[in-house]
């Protein structure tokens, strides 16, 4: 996740609350994801960016994941995303949020 994004996640949490947002990813590979999910839940691990040191504790998806699939309209769903996630190794990503989401909760 670039320097300019986390900065807009800080702000959108600190504006909003952590408890009023949720993070879709649409990252093409699981490690992305799973980078991108870390940023944002437990902060920047490249201790680079605004989100260094600071664990915003996100609830965070990937767009591509059952729980926030079946929430699209499915025209729409398969509009925008279906192409793309013919291609993707969802399973891998699907266990990289999964291993993500069980270390935050452990923290």
């Amino acid at each position: 996740m670039d320097l300019e994004n986390q900065k807009r996640v800080k702000e959108f949490a600190e504006e909003y609350g952590a408890e009023n947002l949720v993070v879709v990813l649409g990252a093409a590979e699981g490690e992305a994801a799973g980078l991108a999910a870390e940023t944002v839940m437990l902060g920047d691990p490249t201790f680079a960016g605004p989100l260094t040191g600071v664990q915003l504790g996100l609830t965070t998806y990937h767009v591509c994941e059952p729980e926030i699939k079946k929430e699209f309209d499915e025209a729409v769903y398969d509009e925008q995303v279906s192409m793309m996630e013919m291609v993707l190794d969802v399973d891998d990503i699907v266990d990289e949020m999964n291993a993500i989401r069980e270390q935050a909760a452990e923290n």
